[in-house]
Order: C-alpha cells, then structure tokens, then sequence
C-alpha cells in the first residue's frame, strides 16, 4: 500500500465500517458529546472487550449526581464504590486509583478544566498517548491520530508504515497521513481489525481493501 492509494481505501473502510456496531468510545460521544465522559471510558477500555466497558461505563455514569457524570462524581465516590462499578474491566483497581486521582490532578494543573491537547492530557494519571489522541479525536473533534494495537498491526501489514512500536506508528502516520483522515483512522481500523482483518487467520476473501494489501 502506498499514500496515494489511502483515499480509496479510507473509502472503503468507511464503508464497511458503517456496516458493524461502532466503537464503544464513538457511541459515549454519541450520547453524551462530553470529553470528558469521552475521556474515563477511554480509561476503562484500556485493554479491555467493548462489551464489558459498556457495562462498566453505564454503571459509573448512573452514579452521577446531575445529568453528566462530572469529576466531582468521582471525588464523592469512595474507592470500593468505583472498584465494584466498574469491574471486571481490565486492571480495574489500577484504573479506580487513577480515577480516583483525576479530579485533583485536573484542578491543580489545568484549573478543572479539560485540556485538549495530547502533550496536556498526558499529564493527568492513567493517561497515555493512545487515550490522549481518542480523547483530543472523538471527545473534542480535533484532529488526533489514535495508535492502539489494530492500527499499529494492520499499517505494518499493509506495509504502509514499517515500524515497531505504536509510538513509532504514531509518528510515521502522523508524517504522510492527509489531516482529514485522522480523527476516523482509529474507528475505521479498529472496526475493520476486530470484523476481518484479526492477528491470526484474516478474513482475506471479499476484502474491501484486498487490492492493496501485500498479502
């Protein structure tokens, strides 16, 4: 695969991406348009199947005081009750300690407010890269570019990048991506890798993209 053919294949991921359940992430935007919210099921999926983040998401929500879930939610909460909302998400007592922590991190550095910038939104707990480019892209609608495994594995397999970390995805994709494909690149990958193209035995027959794919 070569940059010129991503147009074509952005289409047809695009199309076929249409066609499966979005992402656990884009239906929390859908339904609360809040970066926040984006923000801690970011958190929770880490690692994580969409159908347990969704329980874990509906239950901590509903643990809202006002009509969104708000950092202030998360300082009344005591440490089991967040545990026991959001279990058995993956690593939960890691991520109930930097929920936990959130809040005052947000004041003491960013005043309560939300940054909206990757290089800021690193510096709160429990928030790496990946979280910060899905929560600048889907949370604030700017333009970011998610590395998670499925993008990392499906652009070295597409040869389009040759790297070895996400970090190293990051940054080439950052290099010869247009700017319009970066906020849906993540959604369109992680859809097309989690339906067709998996680690091991991809559905390669009747691939929409199989033209310009080396395998």
């Amino acid at each position: 695969m070569t940059v010129e053919d991503i147009p074509a294949v952005d289409r047809a991921l695009k199309k076929e991406f249409k066609a499966h359940s979005a992402p656990i992430i884009e239906l929390i935007e859908a339904q609360t348009h809040d970066p926040f919210c984006v923000l801690v099921g970011t958190i929770l999926s880490a690692r994580t199947k969409d159908q347990c983040t969704a329980g874990a998401v509906r239950r901590l929500f509903a643990a809202a005081k006002g009509e969104m879930f708000r950092p202030e939610d998360l300082e009344r909460l005591a440490v089991d009750e967040i545990e026991k909302l959001i279990y058995p998400v993956g690593f939960y007592r890691d991520k109930t300690r930097h929920l936990k922590a959130l809040p005052g991190v947000l004041r003491e550095r960013f005043g309560g407010v939300l940054p909206n910038t990757v290089e800021e939104l690193c510096e709160l707990p429990g928030v790496g890269r990946k979280t910060a480019n899905l929560t600048v892209a889907v949370g604030f609608n700017l333009p970011a570019i998610c590395v998670d495994v499925h993008v990392h594995r499906i652009c070295n397999r597409w040869q389009l990048v040759n790297t070895k970390t996400p970090l190293e995805t990051e940054m080439a994709l950052r290099r010869i991506l247009p700017v319009r494909y970066w906020k849906t690149w993540n959604s369109h990958i992680v859809s097309f890798g989690q339906t067709r193209c998996g680690p091991i035995r991809p559905k390669c027959e009747g691939c929409p993209v199989a033209a310009y794919c080396p395998m």
